[in-house]
């Protein structure tokens, strides 16, 4: 075989395993520490449309929310299906740190060793939720460094 048709198969090899390598990698599914939950990108989306909606205690939409039941409307819209309380919301979603959070990650606020409050983080520091009795629902900067998040795959 002349050399010059070696170094075109040899391209060409190098081409293909190339090729096939950068596929491979386009369409191997991310861990959960990698990158945000396809459910929580379009439940930030279905929080955001919810904005100015009044906090009613133990309201779960479409029109009226309390913090656990705006992240259960949101989620069950986007197609994931969450417990009703915020405690319930954490044990059953999976734990991520303060580094691997993404737009649509649920961040929750602890108080006397439970879970007393959550929201869906929008990104930049903020998250979108139903506060408390005589407020709306709004995007607002998280206020503590005690926040847990988590991920609903």
């Amino acid at each position: 075989m002349p050399k010059t048709t070696k170094h075109r198969e040899s391209h060409r090899s190098r081409a293909l395993f190339l090729a096939v390598s950068v596929t491979a990698a386009l369409f191997t599914p991310a861990t959960p520490a990698q990158a945000a939950s396809l459910y929580g990108i379009k439940a930030v989306s279905v929080a955001a449309s919810k904005k100015g909606a009044p906090y009613v205690y133990g309201a779960t939409g479409p029109a009226e929310f309390d913090c656990s039941g705006l992240t259960l409307y949101a989620f069950r819209v986007a197609g994931r299906v969450l417990p009703r309380t915020a405690e319930a919301q954490y044990e059953s979603t999976d734990h991520i740190s303060r580094t691997q959070r993404a737009p649509g990650d649920l961040v929750f606020f602890p108080t006397g060793g439970t879970m007393s409050h959550v929201g869906i983080y929008a990104g930049h520091d903020k998250i979108w939720h139903a506060p408390r009795p005589g407020t709306r629902v709004r995007l607002e900067r998280i206020w503590t460094g005690t926040a847990r998040y988590s991920r609903a795959n």
